[in-house]
């Protein structure tokens, strides 16, 4: 399938950083200008330039990288961290395998999805483990790399898409094609969570399923500014780019139109969010009340609906998941 396009390297600019955007002196989730600096260090050991600056707002407590890195920057950045290969080779490969199958055991009190996107797929070890659990369904990967087009020639992925899920062209090609969307550890390392969260809304059939794992915000800095604790190597620099409290996260799935079914914590730490995309379309900057004519499905009308509701779990052996907690927005 075409792949989406590139933006070409830019000439530099004498005095411009190529790596890193301009300063921002407002918080990019609720645009409060109370900020204060947590973290200020060099790029570490991987000898990116420059140094990197985590910022927290005082309002809403979300943090982010300031300056944030460019597209440039970033694709540099994946370019220096090591892939996720040899998923089954070492300890951890086998640890992150069964993570991935007890994420996707949490849809087990759900209906059989027939088409999944997992967002961020990178070489497809989720969709992998996934459909040991999901036979039935269909798994197409999304990832900005071309490790996507590697798993699907692995037999991982029926469908690779190369670019990004906020590009207007794969949205308006994916448009409520799928009953599942999982987002795992993907939010935190993209430039806009709220465009992202608004493009999976997009791209889900009305009472379709979002699955999402982020960072436990609350343990991350630790001791910070005090350099004993933090949570990445003290040689390195942090890959996130937004660490986002919970309640913020469950608030804006709230008023972009999703309902919160549950969310538990979970290994390693960090939260698990099951939410389902409303039937009525989600308000673009604020909110809304709910309209009296729901919009017409763009869905396929020839496919059949399948019922939202929870079905009994599977007594089976192997296929029982701990029982989720419900939604609180007031946890931390």
């Amino acid at each position: 399938m075409p792949r989406t396009p590139r933006p070409d390297p830019r000439p530099l600019v004498p005095g411009a950083d190529p790596f890193h955007e301009p300063r921002r002196d407002d918080c990019p989730w609720c645009g409060s200008r109370q900020l204060r600096t947590r973290v200020r260090a060099p790029e570490g050991r991987r000898r990116t330039p420059g140094t990197f600056v985590v910022d927290v707002c005082r309002d809403c407590s979300h943090a982010f990288q300031n300056p944030r890195p460019t597209p440039d920057g970033l694709l540099l950045r994946r370019h220096q961290y090591p892939t996720e290969g040899h998923v089954r080779s070492n300890l951890a490969g086998r640890r992150r395998r069964r993570h991935h199958g007890g994420a996707a055991r949490a849809l087990l009190p759900y209906p059989e999805p027939e088409s999944w996107l997992d967002v961020g797929t990178g070489l497809g070890h989720f969709p992998e483990a996934a459909r040991e659990i999901h036979p039935y369904t269909v798994f197409d990967g999304l990832d900005p790399t071309a490790r996507v087009e590697r798993a699907q020639a692995a037999g991982r992925i029926e469908e690779a898409h190369q670019g990004l899920l906020t590009d207007p062209e794969i949205t308006a090609r994916l448009r409520a094609r799928y009953d599942v969307v999982s987002m795992f550890h993907h939010l935190e390392h993209t430039t806009d969570p709220r465009e992202e969260l608004r493009a999976a809304h997009t791209v889900l059939r009305p009472g379709g399923l979002l699955l999402v794992e982020v960072p436990a915000r609350p343990r991350l800095f630790g001791r910070l500014p005090g350099g004993r604790r933090r949570p990445w190597r003290p040689s390195d620099r942090p890959r996130p780019l937004h660490l986002m409290p919970l309640r913020n996260l469950l608030a804006e799935l709230d008023a972009l139109g999703y309902e919160v079914l549950t969310t538990r914590a979970c290994a390693p730490r960090a939260h698990r969010i099951l939410a389902r995309r409303k039937t009525q379309q989600a308000a673009p900057s604020i909110r809304r009340a709910p309209s009296t004519t729901p919009p017409a499905s763009s869905a396929d009308p020839s496919r059949p609906r399948a019922d939202p509701s929870p079905r009994p779990a599977d007594p089976s052996p192997g296929r029982g998941d701990p029982s989720p907690t419900p939604a609180d927005p007031s946890t931390p």
